[in-house]
């Protein structure tokens, strides 16, 4: 027996939409069929030029469609909760890029629709489809490293347009939700728990949302993260996690190929004579993984990505930051 490929339609055509149709487009799991657009010629056009067989006029159009199994959600961070909520109640499947929701109550509100139509709801982050996350997370429950002490993940990069989406207060910028969101979904995974103290400090751009965030998170069990995204520094992104018994390093990417291979090192021990062992893993497209994943996870097999307590942990994390970094740069 065969089985169908998950047949996904996408609500708008921005730049991570085209990259999402091509790192599936080898997939026998999964088929991008239709996308919509507010603008129909630019909608027509990312068709055409990514071999989409279907193009639709609305949103609600697509969602109508009975030929269309699922939602891939790339729109702004603002309009994830209010188009992933719609795709639901059409019966549709949902795969939401991060920052699933703008705070706690909108990603409960998500999960509750989720279940209420029976359908599946997955936040898209391509990172933990990756090889080098599955293989991280089976070193850290093997005890590879003892006891996970103190965790610290980064990611930034420059932003040079004034007039990117990012960086719009209404439709949900920044750099916390766009950037931080993986860091922190790094270390709510490696925790096991939402943390139970947070500080944070940063600044602000122009137009109001945070450019630069840096927090410390503490934990019950006694760990230590943290974190730190900006849109002002040198692209970077980088984890180290330090155990009572070694330490590993990753660059928790979302794509690996030969150009950017995937980092996963370990140090055994306590001693600096230990000689690092590089862990060796594939390099896959995140895209690819992650749709592969979601399409099984429709099929009634086991989520392998983030989980729906740690999606709210997060949104709820980003929430409590932002406040936090905008009364600390507004008090300077």
């Amino acid at each position: 027996m065969t089985t169908s490929p998950l047949r996904i339609g996408i609500l708008g055509a921005a730049r991570i939409a085209r990259k999402f149709v091509e790192g599936v487009a080898d997939s026998v799991a999964v088929e991008v069929v239709a996308v919509a657009s507010r603008d129909r010629e630019r909608a027509d056009a990312f068709a055409r030029s990514c071999g989409v067989a279907r193009v639709f006029p609305t949103y609600d159009a697509l969602l109508a469609s009975g030929d269309v199994d699922a939602i891939y959600n790339p729109l702004p961070n603002g309009l994830h909760g209010v188009w992933s909520i719609r795709a639901m109640d059409a019966g549709k499947h949902v795969l939401c890029e991060k920052p699933l929701a703008v705070s706690r109550v909108e990603a409960e509100l998500m999960y509750a629709v989720a279940r209420r139509n029976d359908v599946r709801l997955a936040e898209a982050f391509p990172y933990r489809a990756q090889p080098q996350t599955l293989a991280l997370q089976q070193l850290i429950a093997s005890g590879a490293i003892g006891t996970v002490r103190m965790v610290w993940a980064t990611f930034a990069f420059m932003m040079t347009s004034r007039t990117d989406i990012r960086l719009d207060p209404a439709l949900g910028g920044g750099a916390l939700m766009d950037l931080g969101s993986y860091p922190l979904s790094l270390i709510r995974m490696l925790a096991g728990a939402a943390p139970t103290a947070m500080q944070a400090i940063g600044t602000l751009d122009p137009s109001g949302v945070d450019s630069t965030a840096a927090a410390t998170l503490q934990f019950a069990d006694g760990m230590i993260a943290q974190a730190s995204c900006s849109f002002s520094a040198a692209i970077h992104r980088q984890a180290l996690i330090a155990g009572d018994d070694g330490v590993i390093e990753t660059s928790y990417a979302n794509h690996t190929s030969v150009d950017v291979p995937p980092v996963l090192m370990l140090r055994r021990g306590r001693e600096n004579r230990s000689t690092p062992e590089v862990i060796a893993v594939a390099a896959v497209n995140g895209f690819r993984a992650e749709a592969e994943a979601f399409a099984d996870f429709v099929q009634g097999k086991p989520w392998t990505g983030i989980s729906e307590q740690e999606s709210i942990d997060v949104a709820a994390m980003l929430e409590t930051l932002r406040h936090m970094v905008a009364v600390s740069a507004g008090s300077r």
